[in-house]
């Protein structure tokens, strides 16, 4: 795991009078959790095999993309995320690991790094970047995650990779019991994450940033996840705290 320090981002939104949110200084995994470190989970707790796992916990698209409940592909294939898993399994895993969900907060202040700059979220030229890379992205087959550069604090694969799941993805309310088979979810609404419409010009209204493209696509992610949910897009990486 790589250490981030404790620091300040800017939030798309944020309530008013608040420009800068502050982060305690965190460990974050420097690559995406892979199909092989996922399949060793698996096969160490096979209540979250495909097939063994209940639709409030991970709905059918849950590790669709394997070649079966027990292969996660070839040697290629294991190198690369793992993706289709809920927020539900993802917790599990960095629970069995002695580790957690990184919060948005913590995620963002790791990803607003360039691999010179601890905060290149305002630079134009990091920002068309992040651009090119979220269009870049097509369905299908992830690269393996050591196809990507790291930035200045040693992780890597935080954008053009797979969209990465966190344990408090926008305004879902999730009920933080990480048991196998006691996950369970209490949302507003449809389930669904935000009340925003992300969609449209109305968006930029309440945001620190109406500019800040890529933080918008990243939000909008979020807004369309519930805790259940799976996505062949979507992944994770796991967090852990920093001793005082």
């Amino acid at each position: 795991m790589a250490r981030i320090p404790a620091g300040t981002y800017r939030p798309l939104y944020a309530p008013p009078g608040v420009e800068r949110v502050r982060v305690r200084a965190f460990a974050l995994d420097r690559t995406p959790v892979t199909r092989g470190a996922y399949l060793r989970f698996v096969r160490a707790h096979p209540q979250w095999a495909r097939g063994a796992v209940p639709s409030r916990i991970a709905d059918a698209g849950y590790l669709v993309d394997w070649p079966s409940a027990s292969r996660a592909g070839d040697a290629a294939d294991l190198d690369r995320p793992v993706t289709s898993v809920s927020w539900h399994a993802a917790a599990a895993y960095c629970e069995s690991q002695g580790k957690r969900l990184p919060t948005v907060d913590e995620w963002e202040l790791a990803a607003a790094a360039s691999e010179t700059k601890r905060d290149a979220s305002g630079d134009p030229a990091f920002r068309r970047k992040l651009a090119s890379l979220y269009a870049a992205r097509r369905a299908g087959v992830a690269p393996t995650v050591r196809r990507s550069s790291a930035n200045l604090y040693g992780v890597s694969g935080l954008h053009g990779v797979v969209w990465e799941l966190t344990s408090d993805f926008n305004a879902t309310v999730i009920d933080h019991e990480h048991h196998a088979g006691q996950h369970d979810e209490h949302a507003t609404g449809n389930g669904k994450a935000g009340s925003r419409h992300l969609y449209c010009a109305s968006s930029a209204i309440g945001a620190t940033d109406p500019t800040d493209y890529p933080a918008f696509v990243r939000y909008a992610v979020r807004a369309a996840l519930t805790a259940s949910s799976t996505a062949s897009g979507v992944g994770f990486r796991c967090a852990a705290d920093q001793p005082a």
